[in-house]
């Protein structure tokens, strides 16, 4: 009787174990692309166009990464060079503003076409559903789970398998977890023989100098602003292992039909923006 009842404990403990795999969704298709981006909708577009069964998955709930999330003025140099498909975007955007093209944009436009080019292939989307685990076959990705990105449990994770996985995410999870190498930070100039890859004091992209960091101009007494720190800078040319700051990009409009009111946060602090004031005060100076 004692052994009988070992034996029923160990299947009712296996089948509790086991109930949760096979409750899992499972999709088997040609190419996943991981990462709902600029990049990842125009791949799952192209893959599904050359006759691929494809499943595009986007951890949050829009694509289009930057392009639809507030990045609209396009870093562009000689227009001439861009062709294939992303010529084929910024001319569909300047159809909607009534033009041959566009390289400036609403962030709620790009989105709108890059929806479109889903819905045209017909491309299988899984919305909010982030990576949790990546099962290879050697150097080969053979498989991924995603889990449920707002609300993360056993019961509602989906298994994908696929020929091929392409991550076209920014933060590259997918590479990482699947072993490829990967660096937190820059590295230093000297790691690749390279110019711009370290901390670099040059002519471009740096902040205008003179500006006074204290609460209270011109005495350090009082303090230094947020977001100004007494940390010395590192030599030109060192790397480090700091990742990228985060910022807002915001859209306006002059049209008052095409506005939404700016309204202030509820745990909003205009300190943390005192630096910003100081910068544009300043920029407005030189300009004259």
């Amino acid at each position: 009787m004692t052994l009988h009842i070992k034996i029923l404990s160990l299947i009712i403990l296996f089948c509790s174990w086991l109930n949760p795999l096979l409750s899992q969704q499972s999709t088997s298709v040609d190419i996943c692309v991981y990462g709902g981006t600029s990049a990842g909708v125009i791949a799952a577009y192209t893959a599904k166009k050359m006759g691929k069964s494809v499943v595009l998955i986007e951890p949050g709930n829009v694509l289009g990464g930057l392009s639809s999330g507030g990045l609209g003025y396009t870093d562009i140099g000689n227009k001439y060079a861009i062709t294939g498909l992303a010529l084929d975007f910024y001319r569909r955007i300047g159809k909607y503003y009534g033009k041959f093209e566009q390289w400036i944009f609403e962030p709620h436009v790009a989105e709108q076409l890059f929806n479109e080019y889903i819905d045209r292939a017909r491309v299988k989307v899984i919305y909010t559903y982030r990576l949790k685990s990546v099962s290879m076959d050697g150097s080969s990705i053979k498989s991924i789970i995603i889990e449920n990105s707002n609300q993360p449990k056993n019961s509602s994770d989906q298994i994908i398998v696929a020929k091929v996985f392409l991550d076209c995410s920014y933060e590259g999870d997918l590479m990482a977890k699947s072993g490829v190498s990967f660096t937190v930070g820059r590295e230093a100039n000297s790691v690749y023989r390279e110019t711009y890859n370290g901390v670099q004091m040059r002519d471009k992209h740096q902040f205008l100098d003179g500006i006074d960091p204290y609460k209270v101009k011109g005495k350090p007494e009082s303090g230094l602003v947020w977001g100004v720190t007494s940390t010395l800078l590192e030599p030109q040319g060192s790397g480090d292992k700091k990742v990228q700051s985060y910022n807002f990009r915001i859209c306006l409009s002059k049209d008052p039909a095409n506005q939404i009111p700016i309204t202030r946060p509820e745990d909003y602090d205009s300190s943390h923006y005192s630096l910003s004031l100081k910068w544009s005060l300043a920029a407005s100076r030189t300009k004259k």
